[in-house]
């Protein structure tokens, strides 16, 4: 069984993820990455999944069967496990509990060969909703404080399975960096009286110097203090501290930025690895008017070192400026 325990020093927690076991030895050798010749996310092989927890498919087709497009199934090495009550316990001055959550995987497409910048715009909307509609269902779970959704693409992003996929990881607590956005954001509002996204958007619009692309709904921007190259954030316009509050126009809006601005990343970087975290307000928490959920996308163009890890300072060699400039020269026909 997993387990959750807590940095007592910084209040950091930490899941040490039996499910996951390596033996110590295993960090010693030097592996070349092969190429899998077998993927348990293809259509035809759902029987080396677990049994999907939701599908998107043909009429008439059967459950963990062909004939769907877009599947979600329990992540077959999960982080954190649903199955127990949350028991928390102490050991000497150190506080631990057991590995309670959920872990599953969104497989985004039938399509081994397809990433999510090459999904039509229709695919891109159908993901968004799955992943509504996954949110939706494990924020009922009482025992869930916190629910992110994100997706690794390439290797160096940490995707073990090329097959474009995505994740979600319900925590039953709010993990320590959610908590510091949410912090800062709540002192600025007290501070002004506006909500700090909302005051950026304002800003980046004015400016123009970092926007990479905009529509009726969204903005998509490299932000001013950018930790790493060609870092992009997508937000609402519209106020909104909940994505799970989104409607059909804003995901028809979400689908064509997103699709806009990963197509540009792919095209001017070859296709690099990357991340995307959407960062959303903790699910036992109603409305916050200083708190504005988004997307984050981080490629994988440079490595964090030593001097990172040691101060939390990020060392980013690409003008956030620059970068947006470049982007805005990449034609991505959506």
């Amino acid at each position: 069984m997993p387990e959750l325990r807590k940095d007592p020093v910084i209040g950091r927690w930490v899941i040490i993820a039996t499910e996951r076991a390596k033996r110590p030895s295993d960090f010693a050798k030097t592996r070349t990455e092969v190429k899998a010749t077998f993927c348990p996310f293809c259509e035809g092989n759902e029987d080396k999944t677990p049994p999907e927890i939701l599908a998107y498919r043909t009429v008439g087709s059967e459950i963990n069967g062909k004939g769907w497009w877009i599947r979600v199934v329990p992540n077959k090495f999960p982080a954190l496990r649903s199955e127990e009550p949350i028991v928390r316990t102490g050991e000497g001055m150190y506080d631990k509990m057991n590995g309670v959550g959920a872990h599953e995987v969104i497989i985004e497409s039938p399509n081994h060969n397809l990433t999510f910048a090459d999904f039509d715009l229709h695919q891109i909307e159908e993901v968004l909703w799955a992943y509504r509609d996954r949110y939706l269902d494990l924020s009922k779970d009482e025992r869930f404080r916190y629910i992110l959704i994100f997706k690794n693409h390439g290797a160096e992003a940490g995707a073990s399975l090329d097959h474009t996929h995505s994740q979600i990881i319900a925590l039953p607590v709010v993990p320590k960096r959610v908590k510091e956005e949410l912090g800062g954001a709540l002192a600025y509002y007290e501070y002004k009286e506006r909500c700090v996204f909302c005051d950026m958007l304002t800003q980046e619009t004015k400016d123009n110097l970092r926007v990479v692309d905009e529509n009726a709904s969204f903005i998509s921007y490299l932000p001013f203090a950018s930790r790493f190259p060609f870092e992009t954030w997508v937000l609402p316009r519209v106020h909104e501290s909940h994505f799970a509050n989104i409607q059909k126009n804003g995901v028809v809006d979400l689908s064509r930025i997103l699709k806009t601005t990963l197509l540009k990343l792919k095209l001017a970087l070859d296709d690099p690895s990357y991340n995307i975290m959407l960062h959303t307000t903790p699910c036992r928490e109603s409305k916050l008017m200083y708190y504005h959920w988004h997307l984050e996308i981080m490629p994988k163009l440079t490595k964090v070192a030593g001097f990172e890890w040691g101060t939390g300072f990020y060392i980013n060699p690409t003008p956030p400026e620059d970068a947006a400039k470049f982007l805005k020269t990449v034609e991505a026909n959506v």
